[in-house]
């Protein structure tokens, strides 16, 4: 057998290696309406609202790292698949899957962050299942959540939606949650401490839904990927180029120097607490302006622009004037860090 008939780690990397294996092995078996939209969370209707459902698991190693754990990633990470598509979130479910030998201490500790994230906004954890696996089998904990929410149904924010002249937004610095798990797992230190972004968007987000209304056409987390992947799946699902300036892209000293040393692109490592906002030109300063009345959008900034050039590809105009293609990265740069 060779590497083409086995999954690999790279097809867990959110690149193009996830999305072949999407679109050879499981879409066409499981091919409807709803799941043809290829959004991180499925939007339906339903008796008086649209409901919008979503599931992840989280497999992030080490359990702990600076800024959160594996619980508060769980808890934030499908709340805010939920919030990527204007979805007020209510319900969670819970599943556990634990290695024979894992602490009860962390697991304690683990619960109470989960808890506590959805607890932040008033989410419910309402249905859950345990399973145990034998010792040097289970990576410790692993975490399956599924959310719940209901969203306006004026409201559309769907990766199609981008159009030419769009302001594209993030809503703060980039990479810090990968390279803070990374750091902690390669035992790196720096003079400036990393920590990871994780945090539940949706405080940041629904004012901006209220506010902006239609002029709000896409919102995307760029975790897995990070924001190249997020601006690539923008570009594609909308058949419309993406123009970003690297100067204008928010990276922090610690994270700039983490990247760096591993020869990485900060544009490519994972966030946890951070929006792709791609909104109407007239109303970006309004944007602007409503994200960093938040704590999270505190440091948003405009990046780039959605352009009828190229459609599909993503170009940075460089620090040093010139242009280079993003591509969609192959596989996993970074592994079990969300």
């Amino acid at each position: 057998m060779t590497n083409q008939d086995l999954i690999l780690l790279g097809h867990g990397g959110g690149g193009v290696l996830t999305h072949r294996l999407i679109a050879e092995c499981i879409a066409p078996a499981l091919k409807n309406p709803i799941l043809e939209q290829m959004d991180d969370a499925a939007c339906f209707p339903a008796p008086g609202r649209n409901l919008v459902f979503t599931t992840d698991s989280f497999v992030v190693d080490p359990v702990f790292f600076p800024g959160g754990d594996i619980g508060t990633l769980a808890a934030c990470g499908t709340l805010n698949d939920l919030a990527m598509q204007g979805a007020k979130p209510f319900y969670l479910t819970l599943g556990l899957i634990l290695e024979e030998g894992f602490p009860v201490a962390d697991l304690k500790r683990v619960i109470r962050s989960l808890a506590d994230a959805a607890h932040s906004i008033g989410v419910q954890v309402v249905a859950g299942d345990t399973k145990v696996v034998e010792r040097g089998k289970g990576g410790g904990i692993y975490i399956n959540t599924s959310g719940l929410g209901v969203r306006s149904p004026r409201t559309s924010v769907h990766v199609a939606n981008a159009k030419p002249g769009d302001a594209v937004i993030v809503t703060g610095t980039i990479g810090d949650h990968g390279m803070a798990v990374m750091s902690r797992r390669q035992g790196l230190e720096f003079e400036t401490a990393l920590e990871s972004d994780v945090a539940v968007l949706w405080p940041m987000v629904e004012p901006l839904l209220k506010a902006l209304g239609p002029a709000l056409h896409v919102l995307r987390d760029p975790t897995r990927g990070g924001v190249t992947a997020a601006l690539c799946d923008i570009a594609e699902a909308a058949t419309c180029g993406v123009r970003i300036r690297q100067r204008a892209v928010p990276v922090t000293p610690a994270v700039k120097g983490a990247c760096g040393l591993l020869g990485l692109d900060p544009l490519n490592v994972a966030n946890e607490g951070k929006a792709v906002v791609v909104c109407a030109p007239e109303a970006a300063e309004q944007a602007l302006e409503i994200l960093r009345r938040t704590p999270l959008g505190k440091n948003a900034v405009r990046i780039g622009t959605v352009t009828d050039r190229h459609p599909g590809a993503v170009v940075l105009e460089t620090e040093i004037g010139g242009e280079r293609r993003l591509a969609m990265p192959a596989g996993e740069e970074l592994p079990r860090i969300c």
